[in-house]
């Protein structure tokens, strides 16, 4: 398998945890104390992706007190401009790892029909 073969493959999973992560953010928006999770690529090698996950700690805002437990309340810390932002960068990232898988499948069939 070629490195940039791989690379593109390896990309494309750690863009879909990165989505993943994305999604879940999204989907707590406005769940109390929730604390984000970013998904931080980082290149291997000889030819890769790994995908290492963090998780924001900065406090949410103040919400008041739970009446039942006295509790202070604190809304989640999930920005919704940074996610639908990295949204739309993960989305052309995805896009053009799936063209380079399909550049060198075109290019593995054109050494093939060389050889022939």
């Amino acid at each position: 398998m070629s490195q940039a073969l791989n690379t593109a493959l390896t990309a494309l999973r750690a863009f879909e945890i990165r989505l993943d992560v994305n999604a879940s953010n999204i989907a707590n928006v406005n769940t109390d104390g929730f604390r984000s999770t970013t998904a931080v690529l980082q290149e291997t090698v000889p030819a890769g992706v790994r995908v290492s996950l963090t998780q924001n700690n900065s406090p949410g805002f103040p919400l008041g007190v739970n009446e039942r437990t006295g509790e202070e309340r604190l809304s989640s810390n999930v920005n919704l401009a940074e996610e639908f932002a990295d949204q739309m960068v993960t989305r052309y990232a995805l896009v053009a790892n799936l063209l380079t898988i399909i550049t060198a499948d075109e290019m593995d069939q054109a050494l093939m029909d060389l050889k022939i």
